[in-house]
């Protein structure tokens, strides 16, 4: 299977050239018949650019077109602008989890409703001339919303799921696109002594989802669980190193920016709360909150191989404070 598995995602997604700049897309839409420009391309003040979702396509109805609706040279013009816009393990995290939509397809032997190609692509402006558009590539377990503002991007919100959490058996046992997420939450709930977790485990049972759902405006959750200030320093750079499996998504350079923003002004309001069970198989729940951005991470469906993750942020969102900033120095300077 594990053969099988690697063949089916190459040749969806074939590894290309990264570039880092608005060439791509503009390539993107000038490949565009006027009937796919109809339906992914927007105007940035539309409504729908905040509507977004991590369910299967047949639950949610998505803006823009499934890879599926597109062709072959504009499918590689997506990947490029997806290699261009994340790292190169947020990539390979995207390109993981889409591949298990064909593991889930031999599992329950329906290849219609799990389907690789059902992955929306949407964008918001016009980035040929404008200095504020957006992108997006949804579809079960990836939600990634890309908001240019000037000469700054928004990344969130940022959705990755695996179903399954882990494959079980055959050749690809143990696999898993969130395998960092899962055990670096897990060895830091363990590193705690029996105070620490006392503070840190807020309920004995997970939930059954995260708690921010798909909700388009993130609000802080209860500031449940362990301050950063009662960690010791090994405890710490645990924490950090959770915190940095998700950031590392990005760009390289605007995660150092990201890591080194929230080493001097995150730290002091920062909690890491728990639910469920300490051990995996078992459901279990882990939040980190902090001033302006919140983690969540949930493994507690299907008898807890089931991953939903998430990073909001509170007021940068679709690139809302970026927004804000650049229409504030706009007016002041017309």
């Amino acid at each position: 299977m594990k053969k099988h598995f690697i063949l089916i995602v190459a040749s969806i997604f074939p590894l290309l050239g990264i570039s880092q700049d608005v060439t791509i897309v503009n390539q993107f839409i000038s490949s565009l018949t006027a009937p796919q420009k109809s339906k992914i391309v927007h105007e940035f003040k539309d409504d729908t650019r905040d509507d977004w979702h991590f369910l299967p396509w047949s639950s949610y109805e998505r803006q823009g077109l499934p890879l599926k609706e597109l062709t072959p040279e504009q499918k590689k013009l997506v990947h490029k602008l997806l290699q261009s816009s994340l790292s190169e393990t947020g990539y390979k995290q995207t390109t993981e989890i889409i591949g298990l939509e064909n593991v889930l397809a031999a599992i329950s032997g329906d290849s219609v409703y799990r389907d690789p190609q059902k992955y929306y692509v949407s964008i918001y402006g016009n980035p040929a001339n404008e200095d504020t558009w957006m992108w997006t590539f949804e579809g079960h377990h990836v939600s990634l919303h890309f908001t240019t503002v000037a000469d700054s991007v928004s990344y969130s919100p940022r959705f990755f799921g695996s179903n399954p959490g882990r494959i079980m058996e055959g050749e690809h046992k143990g696999f898993s696109p969130l395998v960092n997420e899962e055990d670096l939450g897990l060895e830091f709930i363990n590193m705690l002594n029996d105070s620490q977790q006392k503070t840190a485990i807020f309920n004995e049972k997970a939930y059954n989802d995260i708690q921010s759902w798909n909700n388009s405006v993130a609000e802080k959750l209860p500031s449940e669980g362990i301050l950063v200030s009662d960690l010791n320093a090994i405890q710490k750079k645990q924490l950090m190193r959770i915190i940095y499996e998700y950031v590392s998504t990005i760009p390289t350079d605007q995660a150092k920016e990201k890591m080194d923003a929230i080493r001097n002004e995150e730290l002091d309001e920062m909690r890491f709360a728990w639910a469920g069970a300490t051990v995996l198989g078992k459901a279990h729940y882990y939040r980190i909150q902090a001033k302006s951005f919140m983690i969540e991470f949930d493994n507690s469906q299907d008898n807890a191989n089931h991953i939903h993750s998430v990073w909001r942020d509170f007021d940068g969102d679709f690139g809302r404070d970026l927004l804000k900033e650049h229409y504030k120095n706009s007016k002041h300077h017309h």
